[in-house]
């Protein structure tokens, strides 16, 4: 009888329990989240679960004890460099089971374990707080509302830099004032020399018409 035993053997002899557990932990250091079902779950964070608390302090000692559990440098590499960097400031619970529903082949309650601090979805972007038992206010507030005061004095010179710019856009105005004055004796130096042209023509044929039917007359005579 197996009265007051809460170890759930998984079905498995020991051997064959700690290598499944061994290759489900190097996924998920790996991967941050994997499917399975809700008992491996249960096991699995109970067993990767101390191990990330070993990561927390790098000596070679805790290496060698993740690698005797975990049996991949990889992974342990993983754990000490990655996993160890996020998960510092976290005093535990650094797993999280989500239900997924019932497989279809057999109906086993499927659920998806995850690392806390790799999911920012999940937390939109910010690390989990959790509450302690501190009685004590923490007396923060106030100092961070005094430097506040003198960023506004730090605006004043701003619209004095924008005088300067009115005068350069008046300068290029004075430049095309001389353009005009150009023009303007063209004109005149153009008009006496058509009215010389137009004159002398009508003065020459005048006299020769009357002048060379006389002729003839006084000739004949």
């Amino acid at each position: 009888m197996r009265h007051g035993k809460k170890f759930n053997h998984l079905s498995r002899q020991t051997g064959h329990r700690k290598a499944m557990l061994a290759n489900m932990a190097c996924s998920l250091i790996e991967h941050k989240r994997i499917n399975t079902t809700v008992a491996k779950a249960k096991a699995l964070k109970q067993f990767v679960e101390p191990l990330i608390t070993k990561s927390k302090e790098d000596t070679t000692h805790n290496r060698r004890i993740c690698f005797a559990y975990l049996r991949s440098k990889y992974a342990v590499t993983d754990l000490f460099r990655d996993v160890a960097a996020k998960v510092g400031d976290r005093p535990g619970g650094y797993t999280r089971i989500i239900k997924m529903g019932n497989r279809l082949g057999d109906n086993a309650d499927m659920a998806m374990i995850e690392l806390v601090d790799f999911n920012e979805l999940y937390n939109g972007g910010k690390k989990e707080e959790k509450k302690g038992r501190t009685r004590r206010p923490k007396k923060t507030a106030a100092p961070v509302a005094t430097p506040a005061a003198p960023k506004a004095e730090e605006v004043t010179p701003a619209p004095v830099v924008e005088t300067p710019a009115a005068e350069v856009v008046e300068t290029p105005v004075v430049e095309e004032t001389p353009v005009a004055e150009v023009e303007t004796p063209e004109v005149v130096e153009e008009t006496p020399a058509v009215a010389e042209v137009e004159e002398t023509p009508a003065a020459e044929e005048t006299p020769e018409a009357p002048a060379t039917e006389e002729d003839k007359k006084d000739e004949e005579a």
